[in-house]
């Protein structure tokens, strides 16, 4: 069953009937004492019963907010229009907030696809689009969704590992993606209790405490090995491009075992950490 949307009479127009009923049964009395009729009593007494059942009909519809109707037990349907409303005294109303809230959900350690302990947490945005499921398909939808959101993380958490060094999905590179899936799943699991998840994102992601100092140092030997490489990369195309144009100018005239020299001070000076210190060679290559 889904939510039934129902009008209801204005509270305005029934607050002047109770007021005219109420100033009809006191007339009522009035009469009654100067006429010293106890007949005329009765219909006072019954417009003050009905006046005082009648007052537990109104109430109030907040923006952005919903009255549930029940009538002794039987769901009846829900007022969704803002403002003062009037029913059958006898319908119970059951307040529901249709606002957009923010779940900001605990860290969780939970483990990636490759195993590793890791703390992960995110923020759901939601809103209940159906009052009756929230209120009768589930005994507490926001615990529902609190609890949801948790099992939806831990999935998606070990469906990805924490990061990749190819072109494979990860947490920390691809974490639009990791939300996409996320909400996604978060969508079809809320469905059930009427909620509308917005929005889904990671607002934590790191390497659990005990692991986090060796993953650490597995990132910086990463970054030394990419950067040492991009290096050694750019220092063969400098020196291949300066004995090229030594020998395309006409510059000079080196043999193999001159140009395997000036090669390898060349890489020196391209590769080292530190700068180069010169030293000035006063005799010749060979002594």
């Amino acid at each position: 069953m889904k939510e039934k949307q129902i009008s209801v009479l204005p509270g305005a127009l029934m607050l002047v009937v109770a007021l005219a009923l109420f100033g009809g049964c006191v007339w009522s009395f009035v009469q009654a004492v100067k006429v010293d009729n106890a007949s005329m009593v009765w219909p006072a007494l019954v417009g003050i019963i009905l006046w005082s059942v009648g007052l537990g009909g109104f109430f109030v519809v907040e923006p952005n907010g919903a009255k549930v109707l029940l009538l002794f037990g039987k769901y009846v349907g829900t007022v969704r229009t803002p403002g003062f409303h009037w029913t059958n005294p006898f319908q119970t109303k059951r307040n529901m907030s249709l606002r957009v809230r923010t779940l900001n959900g605990e860290k969780l350690k939970v483990n990636d696809l490759s195993g590793n302990p890791i703390e992960i947490a995110t923020i759901v945005v939601w809103q209940v689009s159906d009052t009756y499921k929230a209120s009768f398909d589930v005994d507490n939808f926001e615990y529902f969704v609190q609890l949801q959101s948790e099992t939806a993380l831990r999935h998606s958490a070990s469906t990805y590992p924490y990061d990749a060094d190819d072109d494979q999905p990860s947490l920390r590179k691809n974490a639009s993606e990791v939300s996409d899936h996320l909400l996604a799943e978060l969508r079809e699991k809320l469905a059930v209790a009427g909620v509308e998840v917005i929005e889904a994102r990671l607002s934590h992601l790191a390497y659990s405490p005990e692991i986090a100092g060796a993953m650490l140092r597995r990132q910086q030997a990463a970054a030394v090995i990419a950067a040492r490489t991009r290096i050694v990369d750019g220092a063969v195309g400098m020196v291949e491009m300066a004995l090229n144009r030594m020998e395309a100018e006409g510059v000079i005239k080196l043999d193999e075992e001159r140009k395997a020299t000036m090669v390898q001070n060349l890489m020196v000076v391209l590769c080292s950490e530190h700068a180069a210190q010169p030293v000035v060679n006063a005799g010749t290559l060979y002594n």
